[in-house]
């Protein structure tokens, strides 16, 4: 299955080829690389019209940005009531991943029909978009990731989007040390959003590799499940997790609670028929 993130109005995929992606970020137009768009351009998108940077690779790996006309420290943009600052950064990041959008919509709604306040836990919960989501519906969310940066970046987008400074907890901490705290203390959360990255390191340099540690980590993680649970999501860009993989990880390590759809994440492009794969969930609801 193919999930669609397509109600954005701030941002669109303008084009793809040649291992590039043409986008809008409201007025700012980046062209940015994605390994996995091997198919050529339909023309020249270095030339397009009001383009504002390019991210350039560099041979000895990483790379920068070249401005080719000028762009603000800061931006900002909307996806229906919830708003997000975004910044151009290392690693080709602005801080939003558009395709995310469909699962805030699923977790909104299901936060919205529960009828009750949900405790939401949000590992490597980055710049904080579903952590907002879910708080713009009331949800008491705890938002963990290992960089202070991104902490604070989901406190702007929460107060951007309407709500107070304290409306959510945020922690900076290495996930799996948090969560096997959290087991120790006894506490317990009716959701839990996972958005692991492929390979990273922790606050003392822990070590991440996503294709090892994952499942063990899942395992751990269900425990702190409440009684009556809401939801289990987990996200994945390496392209070597496929849904059918994220699938399988989630439902052996809650032996069989629940209901799992997977599906591929993607965008759609200015290309007819032609969309842009995005990573992986396994979305498990409950009851």
């Amino acid at each position: 299955m193919i999930a669609l993130a397509s109600d954005w109005k701030d941002y669109e995929v303008i084009e793809t080829g040649g291992g590039m992606k043409l986008e809008r970020f409201g007025s700012v137009v980046l062209l940015r690389p994605d390994p996995q768009v091997i198919w050529e351009a339909p023309f020249d998108m270095e030339k397009y019209p009001g383009l504002s940077a390019v991210y350039r690779r560099s041979r000895s790996g990483g790379g920068s940005w070249e401005y080719l006309k000028k762009v603000p420290d800061e931006f900002e943009i909307s996806w229906k009531d919830l708003r997000f600052v975004l910044k151009l950064m290392g690693f080709k990041h602005t801080g939003i991943f558009p395709e995310q959008a469909y699962n805030w919509s699923k977790m909104r709604n299901l936060i919205k029909s529960s009828g009750r306040r949900i405790k939401v836990l949000n590992l490597f919960a980055y710049t904080g978009g579903a952590s907002v989501a879910c708080a713009k519906e009331g949800a008491e969310v705890t938002h963990v990731d290992a960089a202070k940066a991104m902490c604070e970046r989901a406190g702007k987008n929460a107060v951007l989007s309407g709500l107070g400074q304290k409306a959510m907890r945020y922690i900076v901490d290495d996930c799996i040390k948090f969560v096997e705290r959290e087991i120790r203390r006894g506490n317990r959360y009716d959701a839990v959003i996972m958005d692991p990255p492929s390979y990273g390191r922790g606050p003392k340099g822990e070590i991440w590799k996503l294709e090892d540690t994952v499942f063990d980590f899942v395992k751990k993680t269900v425990t702190l499940l409440s009684d009556d649970p809401l939801f289990f999501l987990i996200n994945s860009y390496t392209t070597g997790l496929q849904p059918t993989v994220t699938k399988n990880i989630i439902d052996i390590a809650l032996n069989g609670r629940g209901n799992t759809e997977a599906y591929e994440l993607a965008l759609p492009t200015g290309r007819k028929n032609v969309v842009l794969p995005s990573g992986a969930s396994a979305f498990t609801t409950f009851g």
